[in-house]
């Protein structure tokens, strides 16, 4: 042997990563790239899986028109099918998407029922609220069950929860980002739970806060913001603009939600909890 050389040096000895009888990978474990490689390692090539979760997609309004066509007067671009279908697409659903439906009662309940034929479960966006033409809480109570609605959330208080025809359904509000902070944080954990996920409740960490809020919460609040590094290599979260529930741009420009607890303030310098949106969309 030559000198300077110890006995078992350089050496990966058998079971050091995986040693015989060892649970692998939980049942419920969301399959990543690092999971894949190690089932791998251990000459795995096959495991069961779940069936992917089909949810049906409806958006409402009258005022929806699709991106590229002529906005008339009064309308708005529908951004939240695209949002959503997006959320959804990432997350590993297949997404069903039935397109835009007018604020119609008996357009809205055909729609739902033919929803009830194709998917595990139901999302709707827009309706939900106490409008006139907000017909889709009614139509779920006739069709169905409505065992939830409204949340002290913001934003986002209008959303409703329930079941047509025993089909689960998730009626999230119709701005954009109440869209948007409602399927992060309600509607996603919901899903992947309904899919067979183990580990499906994000973990938000503590950064400290770039801003101040002075008020005590009313509501539970996610408000949209960027994690950023100052002088110092200390993050910091800094809001990323307009919070208001119609503004989508800040969830764009941010990269988390800072959340302002329920009846607490926030104070600069002090610390808040953070949720990463990477965390939100796997």
């Amino acid at each position: 042997m030559p000198s300077g050389i110890r006995a078992n040096s350089n050496i990966r000895p058998l079971g050091q990563d995986i040693r015989r009888g060892a649970v692998v990978l939980q049942r419920g474990q969301r399959l990543k790239p690092q999971d894949l490689g190690l089932l791998a390692s251990v000459g795995i090539a096959r495991v069961p899986v779940y069936r992917r979760l089909r949810v049906a997609l409806l958006c409402t309004g009258d005022e929806l028109v699709e991106p590229g066509q002529v906005l008339p007067p009064g309308h708005i671009y529908n951004s939240n099918r695209y949002t959503l279908a997006g959320q959804l697409t990432a997350l590993g659903f297949d997404c069903l998407d039935l397109g835009i439906l007018a604020d119609d009662a008996d357009a809205i309940e055909r729609a739902l029922l033919e929803a009830v034929e194709v998917a595990d479960c139901i999302l709707t966006s827009g309706g939900v609220s106490v409008g006139e033409e907000d017909h889709v809480k009614d139509c779920v109570e006739k069709l169905g069950n409505l065992s939830l609605w409204r949340l002290a959330i913001k934003p986002g208080k209008p959303l409703a929860f329930g079941d047509v025809k025993g089909v689960l359904f998730v009626g999230l509000p119709g701005n954009p980002a109440s869209v948007f902070v409602t399927f992060a944080i309600i509607a996603r954990p919901y899903l992947l739970k309904s899919q067979g996920a183990r580990d499906y409740v994000p973990t938000p960490i503590p950064v400290i806060a770039g801003f101040s809020r002075p008020h005590a919460a009313k509501r539970q609040e996610y408000l949209r913001a960027r994690l950023v590094l100052d002088a110092g290599g200390v993050a910091r979260a800094e809001l990323s603009g307009n919070q208001s529930s119609g503004v989508l741009s800040t969830a764009s420009a941010g990269n988390g939600f800072v959340i302002h607890r329920l009846g607490e303030a926030i104070n600069e310098h002090e610390p808040v909890p953070f949720l990463l949106f990477s965390e939100l969309l796997f």
